[in-house]
């Protein structure tokens, strides 16, 4: 089916791509296309943009791509990716303003460069920062619900506004945002440290990322939340998961909350193996594992 969504969108300043090929920037390199991709030139373009899109048009922002998984069928709707114009860290007035679009490996370095702590941990967490603060990332001990004070938003009927972080309501890898608001910018609060000291955690976190997950496989990062009180890789470990494959998917043998594409896996054997995962410990152990990856898109291609 031919997508007619370049016939009721609006007319921007930035790139309108339909049927466009966005696997290439997921982390597990899978997955459909996007019915339609746009990529804004600026905050006033995206503004327009939403403002003019038909309230029945989906939209999905995708930043880093590291920790979704878009089905084989697609996209369906409209699919924004921030850009270069959403890429940059300023500091007023003892805190960080960081766009969507910087990537969380890039801030913990400039956080360092400038002796400010709090930020290591982002060191260990690919993707963006717009990723992160929907999902309340973390590890290590630490989230971005440690560091943000508030988040500025866009949406179509309100435009610009800012939401402080208590009203998020942020708990573990969850963040509520209203509907069809995009994140723009985090502002994060500022402490100063030694230099030294958080190079020395920034070390620490690199070592203990290297040695214990597959960094260099064809991953979406930890695929399942942590039970409370409970590892979910120990669960899976215990329920003879590891090293279990589907297809062209496979749980890592070097860290059991990760699933790798290893031999040319569709999204549909990455995500068959996660649900047989989660119900081999379901049945071990009454516990339900939640997806932590985000699971978008068509399971069968319509456009």
């Amino acid at each position: 089916m031919k997508s007619n969504l370049l016939n009721v969108v609006p007319d921007v300043k930035g790139n309108l791509i339909p049927n466009a090929k966005i696997s290439d920037s997921s982390w597990f390199r899978v997955g459909g296309n996007a019915e339609l991709l746009f990529e804004p030139a600026d905050v006033e373009d995206l503004h327009y943009f939403l403002k003019n899109l038909p309230k029945t048009v989906n939209i999905f922002v995708i930043g880093g791509a590291s920790n979704i998984l878009i089905r084989d069928g697609g996209i369906p709707g409209v699919t924004i990716k921030l850009g270069k114009m959403f890429n940059k860290i300023t500091i007023k007035n003892d805190k960080l303003i960081v766009g969507a679009s910087v990537r969380n490996m890039f801030l913990a370095r400039y956080a360092m460069k400038k002796f400010i702590t709090g930020y290591e941990f982002l060191s260990g967490i690919p993707g963006t920062i717009g990723g992160a603060v929907r999902m309340n990332s973390g590890s290590y001990d630490k989230n971005i619900s440690d560091i943000l004070s508030k988040i500025e938003v866009i949406d179509g009927i309100k435009g610009i506004y800012e939401i402080s972080k208590n009203n998020l309501k942020m708990k573990y890898r969850e963040t509520i945002i209203p509907e069809k608001a995009i994140i723009i910018n985090a502002i994060f609060n500022v402490s100063k440290l030694n230099k030294i000291n958080i190079e020395k955690k920034v070390r620490s976190i690199k070592f203990k990322r290297v040695s214990s997950q597959p960094i260099n496989s064809l991953t979406g990062g930890s695929t399942f939340k942590n039970p409370t009180g409970k590892k979910a890789w120990e669960l899976i470990d215990a329920a003879g998961c590891r090293g279990l494959s589907i297809g062209g998917a496979k749980i890592s043998e070097m860290h059991a909350n990760f699933i790798i594409n290893y031999n040319n896996a569709s999204a549909s054997d990455i995500e068959k193996l996660g649900e047989e995962v989660r119900n081999r410990v379901y049945s071990k152990f009454r516990v339900k594992l939640e997806w932590e990856i985000l699971r978008i898109g068509n399971l069968i291609k319509e456009f």
